[in-house]
């Protein structure tokens, strides 16, 4: 009997420390899931009191942080400029002539107030388009200067009868190089009539 009750003793002795042990391991495991740093327990998830990184914490005012995404405003567009036919002296004469001194051509092809010049002409005669009204300058007659619309939505100045063009082979303010080409080509006068005689020729 004495044997016994001493085998029985020693295993309670040896089983306490191995259930205390136990407890101590479940109270860790418990501590480190809980509200703690959570310290090698991997990342925490947010809970629903604690906000994601996308959205401003619930105290935020609305509209503190611009999107990430949004897209900046715009830059104003400058406003078109201004467009004026004016007259200026030329070997020719009296001659129309844009702002900037640069000849002016009638076509005769063209019907009155009407613009027949098709693209591979538009290419060697561009016309003189705007996108606001042109305005009358200096020597003109602002009864005269109107617009006619063309194919593509633009709007071409017309003076008198005639939609007004340019001549890609005048290089600087006052050259006349397109007057009487082909016959069909000249400049324009202030009382809005074709002036038809040739350009003098510098030796």
């Amino acid at each position: 009997m004495r044997g016994t009750r001493t085998t029985a003793r020693t295993r309670t002795l040896l089983a306490a420390p191995l259930i205390a042990l136990a407890l101590l391991t479940v109270t860790s495991c418990e501590d480190s899931g809980g509200s703690g740093s959570g310290y090698g327990a991997g990342p925490v998830s947010p809970s629903a009191e604690q906000p994601s990184p996308e959205q401003p914490p619930a105290d935020a005012p609305a509209g503190t942080e611009a999107p990430a995404d949004a897209a900046p405003d715009p830059a104003p567009e400058p406003a078109p400029a201004t467009v004026t036919v004016k007259t200026a002296e030329s070997e020719l004469g009296t001659i129309l002539v844009d702002g900037k001194g640069r000849t002016l051509y009638g076509f005769t092809k063209d019907k009155p107030g009407q613009a027949t010049c098709d693209a591979d002409c538009i290419a060697v005669w561009p016309a003189l388009i705007s996108a606001t009204d042109v305005t009358a300058g200096p020597g003109t007659e602002a009864a005269l200067l109107k617009e006619t619309k063309l194919g593509t939505g633009a709007e071409q100045a017309v003076y008198g009868d005639w939609p007004l063009y340019y001549y890609v082979g005048d290089v600087t303010p006052g050259d006349v190089n397109g007057q009487g080409l082909d016959g069909e080509w000249f400049v324009i006068a202030a009382d809005g009539k074709l002036i038809k005689k040739e350009a003098e020729t510098v030796v």
